[in-house]
């Protein structure tokens, strides 16, 4: 598998922008913004990048990749595109859930989301199924949305 591209990784911290963003909206600056809009605006990109994430999979799945031709490629495909279909349910549930109930809990849900995403990718790591530099960036950025996440949270709910 070919090295994660530099592009990536600056495109990667670039989309911690909109989470960092939208947290400090909340927390720091409440009384001169609509916090409301802002927590959707947080559930919403959260739901995005977490269907992002599945994607991902999809793509590495799909890929044709030489060195990984077996029996056992095709059963972990199959495997990754059922998987890679999870996130983007979960963030359709999450962008849903302010409907009938509080957004605190979209907001769970999406750090639920993220959390089982880092610990299938860290499954898939073990596997050698990522690409070189793929899972520490993917933990630094999933660390960094669930801070934002969290902090939200906790700011709203106490």
């Amino acid at each position: 598998m070919r090295r994660l591209p530099v592009l990536a990784i600056m495109l990667g911290l670039l989309g911690l922008i909109p989470f960092l963003a939208c947290a400090a909206g909340i927390i720091f600056v409440p009384h001169q913004v609509p916090v409301p809009r802002l927590v959707q605006a947080l559930i919403a990109y959260g739901a995005v990048i977490l269907s992002f994430l599945g994607a991902v999979h999809w793509g590495l799945a799909l890929e044709p990749d030489p060195t990984m031709l077996s029996p056992s490629r095709t059963a972990a495909d199959r495997k990754r595109l059922a998987l890679g279909v999870l996130p983007a349910l979960v963030g359709w549930a999450a962008l849903l859930v302010p409907l009938v109930a509080s957004s605190m809990v979209a907001i769970i849900i999406l750090a639920m989301g993220f959390l089982g995403t880092m610990l299938v990718e860290a499954e898939a790591g073990r596997r050698g199924a990522l690409p070189p530099g793929y899972l520490p960036l993917r933990w630094l950025l999933s660390a960094v949305v669930l801070l934002c996440l969290l902090v939200v949270l906790v700011a709203r709910t106490f």
